[in-house]
Parts: structure tokens; C-alpha cells; sequence
């Protein structure tokens, strides 16, 4: 949790880079155990930003130290994706805090035993808040109450009524929470009141790159396991096997099995380069070298981030399925362990912001940035990449080039149909947000598979990366042209919601 923590109060604030790249490393070992210091983070980062003096002095040491953990309470029975309905309570008591009342539900690590202190960050509405998101204000609530020393007291008003039995994660214990059952759970403001959904959207965008790398860490962890039973496992042998009568090959030598295989690596490989460049962003949004600089930073990270999160996580689902057909039969027997990274990966288009969500904001939101100045920067770079690709002595890096330039020219295409849609009828944008955003990180995948090819030439691992860059030429980002005409069918397409075809 501290890694790109403020030193001031013990983190050792080294780039998000490097903390994404240790956090993909800890979730493919568990990704049930790795949840639990994404929350802290999302923590952190928000006490950071909006945090009072206080609060920071008492909360964040332990937080970035792992002595306390974190979580984030958005979500309420009535209250999933739209948080308008939001219920919650938080009544003034006239000496700095608050009373909260209500219960949340699907909170990740809302009650354990592994820290001295959990730190809960609650929305909640005040008595007079204005109705809708306006009026969702956002409170520190401890679990147990800490004095003015640092030490912790007595336990405050929440606990855990309930755990959720869920199709994976099973290590991570979700809860439902409830606060004020008894006196009132006391808590603190944290920034402006009727403010809390933009403080809570600080930890929030960067749990959804934290999520994204999530799908990439489940998809690493699956096709190792694969890799390792395709070497282990003899079936049948190749067309032209040199083997004796009845001796059998190992199944990683059958074509459509390394397809799978490949497949999965590639998948993996595009997922973790998007990722990673989403948090080389971020650092350069903090830290750029000037203020240009980090207002490009900032505004690569925002496009970036709804790609991030949905296109690795859709890919870590993907990956882990071809994962349990690798293995065959045995692939559906919980023995193997290769349907548990199924199980687990399906949760991760769902959390913090499902990928419809992920879409709509790229087209409603992203899009938009700088009147589609944004968009059409990464777009350029794009080309560059092909142009260089293209212009290259090697055969294969040329046609890599002219794949990812036809793709580009298919990604333009739908890009100016959504600026323009944005405009007049924003409900073709919606209906075609979720393919529009498949089609963006199949060809971002390209780009940087093909930037990597181009700059690991004379490397020892060129070979490799040229060979992956040539197999998402060929095989994935073809993809990219079917989805063109979802992106761009419009509202029309889809059938009415009283339609005969959803009647029943």
C-alpha cells in the first residue's frame, strides 16, 4: 500500500508504475488476498487528496504502513450503479463529527482480523443535502475510534451482519455492513460536505486501473498453469509425428492448442501494456517536467483508465476460460485449479464500476476531452507506430504496420461517429459504447505489442516479441473490423424495452 505513498507520513513514493507492476505480481499469486491492499490504497489516495490535517496525522502512517486496511462504501441494497437512491445517513453533533446510520452492502474486506483497525470510508447524506449525487457527502468511520494520540479506543458503532456467498474470491470476505445499529457510528467529513462523490472519484479511478491489473494478473496466473499442463499433458500426436506406434505427444504440439495458448499470452501481453501505460500517465500527471506536461499526463490517464479497467478485465475472463479448455475435461474438475482464476476473474467486469459503466464514460466523458484533441493525440501515435512498423526492413514488422494501420483506420472511423453522435443523439453513442470500447483496446493492444516488437530489436527477447506482435496481427486485430458496425448501428438496432423480443 505505501509504495506510492507520500514519504511524509512513511510511504516511499516511488512511481505508480512500479506499484501497479507489484500489485499485478500479488494478485496472480491470490487475487482474493491481493483485494484487501487496493482498498487500503484507494484510502490512502483519497485522505491524501481531501483529508484534513488531522485525519492525515492520525490515519495515514498506519494506513501506508498495513498496521490499519481501508475500504470504500458506496453501494446499498437500493443503491448499485446509481447512486442517487443512496440512503445512508450522517447527522452533525456539533463538535466536528457525525452520526451515520445505514447499511452497505458488497463491501470488500469490511470486517477481518488481520489488521489492528479498519478504516471505512462511507457515503452518506447530511439532514438538509439536496437530492441526488449533490448531496452525497463522504465520511472516515472507524471501526474502532482513535484518540487524539494516535491510540486506538473504544469500538464504534459497525459491524459486519452478513457474508456473502459468492461464485469466487472465497478468500475475501464481503460483507454487509451496518453502522449506527445501536448510538450511531461516529465519523469525521472528509473534504466538502455534498462533495463526497468527487473525494470518493479519487480512489475510484485509480481502483479501476488497480482492477484492470487485476485481469491481467489472473490471466498471467491462468496461462502459466496452462503452459505448464500443455507441456505435461500426452494426447494424440501432430500431423507427421515422428513418435513410435502408440506413444503419444505432449497436447502443446497440436496447432490449435498453441493457438489458445498464444492467444492467451497475447492477450495478457496487450492487457499489461495498457495498464502500465495508463499508470506511466498518471506519474507524469504528478510529476511531469512541466505544466503542459502533466495536463497531457493527466488527460492520457482519463482515457485511458475506462480501457484500462475494461478491456484487461474482459480479457482476464476470456484468458481463464480458454485456460479450463486447454485442460479439457479435467479443466472442469476443481482438482486442476484452473476453473478457480474462471471463478475469481468473473467479478472483475462487475466491481468498482461495471464495464457498461467503463463505456459510457469513455464515449460521454473521454471522448469529448479537449473537443476530441485527446483521443486523436493517441490516435496519431498510433500511426506513428505503424508508420515506423511499416517503414522497417523486416518483413514481418512491415506487415504488423499495415494490420495496425488498417485497424486505425476503423478505429478513426467509429471515433468520428461517436464525437459527432455525442452531440445530436446520444443514445446511438450508448448502444454502440461497450463494442466501441473493444474495438479501442484491440487496437491499443496492437500498438503497443508493435512499439514493443520495434524497440526490443537487437534485444535477446526480440525474437519473442516479434512473434507475439505478428500473432496479434494476424489473429486478434482483424477483430477490430467486426466491431465496427456495433459501434456505430445505433439505438436503432437495439429492440424497444416493452418489445415482443424481450416480453419473454
Amino acid at each position: 500500500s505505501g509504495l506510492a505513498a507520500s514519504p511524509d507520513y512513511g510511504g516511499q513514493g516511488l512511481p505508480v508504475a512500479l506499484s501497479v507492476a507489484m500489485q499485478e505480481m500479488w494478485n496472480a499469486a491470490c487475487l482474493s488476498f491481493g483485494l484487501c491492499p487496493i482498498l487500503s490504497q484507494g484510502v490512502i489516495e483519497a485522505l491524501t487528496a481531501h483529508g484534513t490535517g488531522e485525519q492525515k496525522a492520525l490515519y495515514l502512517t498506519r494506513l501506508i504502513s498495513g498496521e490499519w486496511t481501508g475500504t470504500m462504501n458506496l453501494t446499498e441494497p437500493q443503491a448499485g450503479s446509481d447512486l442517487n437512491a443512496l440512503k445512508a445517513k450522517a447527522v452533525p453533533q456539533g463538535d466536528g463529527t457525525y452520526k451515520i446510520t445505514g447499511t452497505k452492502i458488497f463491501i470488500t474486506y469490511g470486517d477481518h482480523d488481520m489488521a489492528e483497525n479498519i478504516v471505512h470510508l462511507v457515503l452518506a447524506r447530511l439532514p438538509d443535502a439536496p437530492p441526488g449525487t449533490r448531496g452525497i457527502s463522504l465520511f472516515l468511520v472507524p471501526k474502532f475510534l482513535v484518540n487524539a494520540d494516535g491510540a486506538t479506543g473504544a469500538r464504534n458503532d459497525v459491524c459486519c451482519i452478513g457474508l456473502e456467498e459468492k461464485l469466487g474470491i472465497h478468500a475475501s470476505p464481503t460483507c454487509v455492513m451496518s453502522y449506527g445499529e445501536n448510538t450511531g457510528a461516529i465519523g469525521t467529513l472528509i473534504g466538502q460536505e455534498n462533495r463526497g462523490l468527487a473525494c470518493m472519484f479519487t480512489m475510484m479511478n485509480n481502483a479501476r486501473l488497480l482492477v484492470g491489473t487485476q485481469g491481467v494478473a489472473i490471466a498471467e496466473a491462468a496461462y502459466q498453469h496452462a503452459l505448464a499442463y500443455a507441456k505435461e499433458r500426452k494426447q494424440g500426436r501432430p500431423a507427421g509425428s515422428a513418435l513410435a506406434p502408440g506413444e503419444m505427444a505432449p497436447i502443446i504440439e497440436h496447432p490449435d492448442v498453441r493457438r489458445m495458448l498464444t492467444t492467451m499470452k497475447a492477450l495478457t501481453e496487450a492487457s499489461r501494456a495498457i495498464c502500465y501505460a495508463t499508470a506511466v500517465a498518471i506519474d507524469t500527471a504528478h510529476g511531469g517536467e512541466s505544466e503542459d506536461k502533466r495536463t497531457e499526463g493527466q488527460a492520457r490517464a482519463d482515457l485511458l483508465t475506462p480501457i484500462a479497467k475494461s478491456f484487461s478485465t474482459d480479457a482476464g475472463v476470456e484468458i481463464a476460460s480458454i485456460g479450463v479448455q486447454i485442460h479439457g475435461g479435467m479443466g472442469f474438475i476443481e482438482e486442476t485449479g484452473a476453473a478457480q482464476y474462471l471463478r475469481d476473474a468473473r467479478i472483475l467486469p462487475i466491481y468498482e464500476g461495471t464495464n457498461g459503466i467503463q463505456a459510457i464514460d469513455l464515449v460521454s466523458r473521454k471522448l469529448p476531452l479537449g473537443n476530441g484533441g485527446v483521443v486523436r493525440t493517441f490516435i496519431a501515435e498510433m500511426r506513428d507506430t505503424a508508420k515506423e512498423a511499416r517503414s522497417s526492413n523486416d518483413k514481418t514488422l512491415t506487415g504488423i504496420g499495415v494490420a495496425l494501420d488498417s485497424a486505425l483506420d476503423t478505429l478513426e472511423e467509429a471515433t468520428a461517429y461517436m464525437l459527432d453522435a455525442l452531440k445530436s443523439t446520444p443514445d446511438d453513442c450508448l448502444a454502440g459504447a461497450s463494442p466501441y470500447l473493444r474495438l479501442f483496446g484491440i487496437v491499443a493492444g496492437g500498438h503497443y505489442l508493435a512499439l514493443g516488437a520495434l524497440r526490443s530489436v537487437g534485444l535477446e527477447d526480440a525474437p519473442s516479441r516479434l512473434s507475439l506482435a505478428r500473432f496479434y496481427a494476424a489473429s486478434l486485430l482483424p477483430a477490430a473490423h467486426g466491431l465496427l458496425g456495433p459501434s456505430i448501428a445505433g439505438a436503432d438496432s437495439l429492440p424497444a424495452a416493452n418489445s415482443a423480443v424481450l416480453a419473454d
